[in-house]
């Protein structure tokens, strides 16, 4: 362990051990070239419900491994501040999330590579999805078997979970296998980043098979306090560790991989970031970069909840001693049963608007449900499914609040803020409810419990989303990449102005893409690692 007066060198530093990080630090240390530091705030991830699938639920406000941020009042959702849980362990949010594997559109790619981001159009990336993935139905043009991350089918037969996606095909839906495959559009089972009913974080994944190596150190409870600097090349990190300063050298680069909203935070921390902000807290300006925390977007999501007629909702396990015992003997001795099951069992993407190119909604469908998600469930038999709008327009902003590395940032997401936003939620909700009311959920359905059967004019389904609406806990974009005046990194991921750094993570995204981030997430460390290899040659 180092000392303040005597600071570790290696070649690279990784901030942050997440979805991100802990890829960087497998694949920087294959070789055994170089020598590698992966800092993560968190704990190791021994907590016993990080490894099991439905988890999440108990992680939800886990303050040991989970940043447990909020929004400032938003004032699109009647100036309720909104929760924002993120991963603070070995493996960041891949730790913690609900385990979707869902890469976004082909369009999404091509859309960041159209926006002047040469080398990631879908065709750019698709070997990287396909190089981190082991597919449970094997290899083909689209998937990759033998990677590091597990993808799996769910191993729970649920007939609700079943009935949703014969709903949609009722309603004109169609049925689509594989939503990582040709196309997204469609209704299915989603697939998860689970092996033989067990959670596969990126810790797990990747960073457990390294750990042996000589040349990769991991130090947890590590919180990053600053970059250092040579003028205007990054040389190191400070971070608190046992109450003490240290700090650590870096030869070739410092990669930030802290996440949407902690990377940053440690940049402006560090000095880089908008002038007029790091003067109002006394920070020493490296680089005024404006871009950085700007352009911050998130998925929100509006739930509707519906009673159930029969007793197969995971409500009714739950609520009952036996079955709720028998559940969790089916788990240990099979990893089979309802604890496997992820933050969306069944799910669709459909367009809104028959103009639209792309779907633009994303419905996940839960067997159980609730008022708020990480709370008890209700005690009558229920179901949930949730409309998630895709591509928002609205966009928000992160500052720090204090140079202390400690103090939460300040966070705004702007949630509903434009019109196309607004319009898509309550077209989402009302092609919802067609396929909620189809035939083959008749059989399951009492009634609406959540917004209810009065609630049906535009000005009520809005309202109903102000005072409901949530995050899908995707925030990116806030260290975008590009080449106009407000990107940070370029698309090689170093930050514009700096030498020896790069953010690696969901905040370099150009804009959000139209899925889960986790997936993608892995996708940028994975292509990022062949980029610094190649510019460490």
């Amino acid at each position: 362990m180092n000392n303040n007066n005597d600071a570790a060198e290696y070649d690279y530093v990784i901030v942050g051990a997440g979805s991100a990080g802990c890829v960087l630090a497998n694949r920087l240390s294959a070789d055994g070239k170089h020598s590698v530091l992966l800092l993560e705030a968190g704990p190791k991830d021994t907590n016993i419900w990080i490894h099991v699938p439905l988890g999440y639920g108990k992680l939800f406000k886990e303050k040991s491994v989970n940043w447990m941020y909020q929004t400032e009042p938003e004032p699109g959702l009647n100036g309720r501040q909104v929760f924002q849980p993120r991963g603070k362990v070995l493996g960041g949010s891949s730790s913690i999330n609900g385990l979707l594997y869902v890469r976004g559109q082909h369009e999404d790619y091509d859309r960041w590579r159209q926006r002047g981001n040469a080398g990631w159009g879908y065709d750019d990336v698709l070997p990287y999805f396909r190089k981190a993935e082991d597919q449970q139905r094997g290899g083909d043009k689209y998937h990759g078997a033998g990677g590091p991350l597990p993808v799996s089918d769910w191993r729970h037969h649920d007939p609700l979970s079943e009935a949703f996606v014969h709903a949609a095909a009722e309603v004109g839906i169609p049925t689509n296998p594989d939503f990582n495959g040709a196309t997204q559009e469609g209704a299915g089972f989603f697939q998860t980043t689970t092996r033989r009913g067990r959670r596969a974080s990126t810790a797990r994944s990747y960073l457990r098979p390294a750990l042996t190596r000589g040349n990769l150190r991991v130090e947890t409870s590590a919180l990053a306090q600053r970059i250092l600097f040579d003028a205007k090349r990054a040389n190191g990190v400070a971070y608190k560790q046992d109450g003490q300063l240290r700090t650590a050298k870096a030869r070739k680069e410092v990669l930030v991989s802290s996440g949407a909203y902690n990377s940053p935070q440690l940049l402006q921390l560090s000095g880089v970031g908008p002038a007029d902000l790091l003067k109002q807290h006394g920070i020493e300006i490296v680089l005024d970069a404006p871009g950085v925390g700007n352009d911050l977007q998130d998925h929100m999501q509006v739930r509707i909840v519906t009673r159930c007629a029969q007793t197969v909702t995971l409500n009714d396990v739950v609520n009952n001693p036996v079955r709720r015992v028998m559940a969790g003997l089916r788990y240990a001795a099979l990893r089979k049963g309802p604890l496997t099951i992820a933050a969306g069992t069944s799910g669709a993407f459909f367009k809104t608007s028959p103009r639209l190119a792309s779907p633009d909604i994303q419905i996940h469908f839960l067997p159980f449900s609730t008022d708020k998600m990480g709370e008890k469930l209700h005690p009558f038999s229920g179901f949930t499914a949730s409309v998630c709008q895709l591509r928002p327009e609205s966009r928000g902003s992160l500052k720090i609040k204090s140079a202390d590395a400690s103090v939460p940032p300040e966070i705004r997401i702007n949630y509903l803020a434009t019109e196309t936003d607004r319009r898509a939620f309550i077209d989402g909700i009302r092609i919802l409810r067609k396929i909620l009311a189809a035939p083959a959920l008749k059989s399951y359905s009492v009634d609406e419990v959540d917004p209810g059967a009065k609630v049906v004019s535009d000005d009520d389904l809005l309202d109903f989303c102000r005072r409901t609406g949530s995050t899908v806990y995707h925030p990116t974009s806030t260290c975008r990449m590009g080449n106009d005046p407000l990107a940070v990194v370029d698309n090689r991921l170093k930050v514009r102005g700096i030498e020896g750094l790069r953010v690696v993570d969901a905040s370099v995204m150009p804009d959000l893409m139209s899925g889960n981030t986790n997936a993608p997430t892995i996708m940028i460390a994975e292509k990022a690692s062949d980029m610094i290899l190649e510019d460490a040659r």
